[in-house]
């Protein structure tokens, strides 16, 4: 056991940069997980940076002044916040206390379709299985309402923390945009001197992250504001409240359409049957999903690496079940610093085994 410990050791670990990076790496992860939870205004400011970043660098190319470059930019998002809070989070919020309030007329009706299916399809479904499904959703709409009308006074300390957390995010960023170079050297200056390995990990991790966040960021916003259109124009309820949740879905491939559908076809049979106008809803709904996936994806992501399918549904789950939605939208960027690291890692060949008998 000692001699295979030893082997790895020289395989993997002989490179002092390599044994630097990996006390990094844990170091890192340690942090996180401990301090994550206190420091998450300064966390959320510094990928809300990272993003802008690039517009930062885009208007420089442009000839704009940094320190011009970072103010408009910034300003522009404190207009996106602004917008976000006073306008959309209202009228999320009003339409899902009314979703809420119409729960038990949904419920009634849903009922009144499960009750045919064991009629129509006695060999698929039987009336045990009605039974259980009904009371399941009733429980869990139960346990939606409860926690509406609960939010308002258990969520007080909480909106306390969210008013702080909207005055320190802004000015974090605007520091971290305005600042950035300087923070990156002072960081540089604790790592060694010679670090072609960090180098080019950090070029790849820097590269490929960025294009996928900011490639993510401008997905969610095109799919939920086109889905928002859409479903004005179809007169489909609560359509802000779904296409945020169309919207959110790109953050997780291959499940996330598929989990959204539910919802949107559940209130769309809801409100207007099975008839024409539904048929109409899932149409447009399956035509947004599918120029997001074969034409919007393409473009915005040309950059960034494939990861294969079952990586990134092993990504998600382990992240997110780490850092719960944190680490469903950041899987496939920790996955891929995950690829470079692997990459660009130094391996010897194992020592040769000393001879038997000597």
């Amino acid at each position: 056991m000692v001699r295979i410990l030893r082997g790895l050791a020289h395989k993997y670990f002989s490179d002092e940069e390599a044994v630097i990076l990996f006390l990094l790496l844990v170091a890192g992860t340690v942090f996180i997980i401990w301090f994550g939870a206190m420091l998450a205004p300064a966390i959320a400011s510094l990928i809300v940076a990272f993003i802008l970043q690039g517009l930062v660098a885009k208007l420089n190319r442009l000839g704009v002044p940094e320190l011009f470059a970072v103010i408009g930019v910034f300003v522009v998002f404190l207009g996106v916040l602004v917008g976000f809070i006073f306008g959309l989070l209202p009228l999320i919020w009003t339409q899902l206390s009314n979703l809420a309030g119409e729960a038990p007329r949904i419920i009634r009706e849903l009922q009144s379709y499960l009750e045919v299916l064991p009629e129509e399809y006695p060999h698929l479904v039987s009336v045990e299985t009605v039974n259980t499904m009904y009371q399941q959703i009733s429980q869990e709409v139960g346990h939606l309402t409860q926690w509406l009308v609960s939010f308002s006074l258990s969520s007080i300390p909480d909106l306390v923390a969210l008013l702080i957390y909207m005055v320190l995010v802004p000015i974090l960023v605007f520091f971290f945009l305005k600042d950035r170079q300087v923070l990156v050297n002072s960081i540089a200056h604790l790592l060694p001197p010679q670090r072609p390995m960090m180098v080019r990990i950090w070029h790849e991790v820097n590269l490929q992250c960025a294009n996928y966040v900011r490639g993510k960021a401008v997905e969610i916003l095109i799919v939920g504001g086109v889905t928002y259109v859409a479903f004005k124009f179809l007169g489909m309820p609560y359509a802000a409240l779904l296409s945020l949740l169309v919207g959110l879905s790109v953050v997780i491939p291959y499940i996330g359409a598929a989990v959204v559908t539910i919802p949107v076809a559940v209130i769309a049979l809801f409100a207007f049957g099975w008839g024409s106008h539904f048929i109409w809803v899932m149409v447009v709904y399956g035509v947004i999903q599918a120029l997001d996936g074969n034409v919007l994806v393409p473009i915005l992501f040309s950059e960034v690496n494939n990861l294969h399918p079952v990586a990134i549904i092993v990504a998600v789950l382990f992240f997110g079940g780490i850092w719960g939605l944190w680490g469903v939208f950041f899987a496939i960027p920790l996955a891929t610093m995950l690829k470079a690291v692997f990459a660009a890692w130094p391996v010897k060949d194992m020592p040769p085994a000393p001879a038997t008998g000597e």
